[in-house]
């Protein structure tokens, strides 16, 4: 009998678990598919269209699509690149890197490839350069900075960063600058019409306006996930602490360490839980706790770093 309960116990815990899994899954995968939305909005409706070359492989694509007078779309070099590498690389990027690359890649191609040919046959949505180009920069860094915060990757100079750090001790921040600056650089050798010195004039701009987008959408990219991997401690003391514990840990994953006290005045036991999580999971424990015992003593402080299972990996550079 007891070991007949102890068998569905355990099976309804596996059940939660995978349920949670599933759920969790499907939510980052419906945020990563917003983040690439607005990646591609950001750069077919306010970049391609004053034919300004970034970084990454949507800067490469519009190299391809530029030196063949529009006959390669963008979309298609992006898939067909991004499937290359995929090949080339796949060994050593890990089976989750490369089903994570496929679902960026595609989508985005097919969302590039949707929207290009009309944004490329007609006047800009706004035509001053300058300003175009800055908005497109700013929801290039949304875009990536919400689809990486979320373990999303459209491939690319990812798939050639991650291969380079695995191959040599260059990071894989700076293998994708080194990237990117080349890419940019290399639309100087761009056709067009004139004769040096105005291709020097007229390049020379557009290569600035391409190093300020990565410039601006790196940092944006940058404060955004830097802002979603923030770590909170908290430490909460509560006589429902069992109840607690358990509804944090089911609904948001987060493991809870306690150790017994004792008060001073009352002399009473009393049951002190730590936990760890993400800055977007504080609301969610700030209610459970709140509807559970709303008269809990809660500490919550932000913690630099922090490193293990759930978190960030310790990497020590040689």
């Amino acid at each position: 009998m007891q070991s007949t309960l102890g068998s569905r116990t355990l099976w309804s815990t596996l059940a939660r678990i995978n349920k949670y899994d599933w759920k969790k899954q499907a939510r980052n995968l419906a945020i990563i598919s917003v983040g690439i939305c607005i990646y591609a909005i950001g750069f077919t409706v306010f970049i391609l269209p004053h034919s300004i070359v970034i970084g990454g492989m949507a800067g490469f694509s519009t190299l391809v699509y530029y030196a063949s007078a529009g006959v390669i779309p963008v979309a298609v070099t992006m898939y067909v690149v991004n499937i290359l590498l995929l090949a080339a690389g796949g060994k050593v990027l890990g089976k989750g890197f490369v089903l994570r690359t496929i679902f960026g890649a595609t989508l985005l191609s097919v969302l590039i490839g949707f929207m290009e040919g009309y944004f490329t046959s007609h006047p800009p949505l706004i035509t001053s350069t300058p300003m175009s180009v800055m908005m497109g920069s700013v929801l290039l860094g949304l875009g990536i900075g919400i689809y990486y915060g979320h373990h999303g990757t459209c491939g690319g100079t990812d798939i050639i960063a991650a291969i380079m750090a695995h191959k040599t001790q260059m990071s894989m921040g700076r293998v994708m600058l080194i990237v990117d600056i080349s890419i940019v650089a290399l639309s100087f050798f761009l056709p067009f019409d004139g004769d040096m010195e105005a291709r020097i004039q007229v390049r020379t701009e557009t290569i600035i306006y391409g190093w300020l987008s990565i410039l601006i959408y790196s940092l944006l990219a940058d404060k955004y996930v830097a802002a979603g991997r923030q770590t909170v401690q908290f430490i909460i003391l509560s006589d429902r602490w069992e109840r607690i514990a358990d509804r944090i840990t089911r609904e948001t994953g987060r493991g809870i360490t306690f150790w017994e006290g004792k008060g001073y005045w009352t002399k009473a036991p009393r049951t002190m839980m730590m936990l760890w999580c993400r800055k977007y999971d504080i609301h969610h424990i700030y209610s459970i706790i709140k509807e559970e015992d709303a008269n809990a003593y809660i500490t919550s402080t932000n913690v630099r770093s922090l490193y293990g299972n759930g978190f960030d990996h310790l990497r020590v550079r040689k």
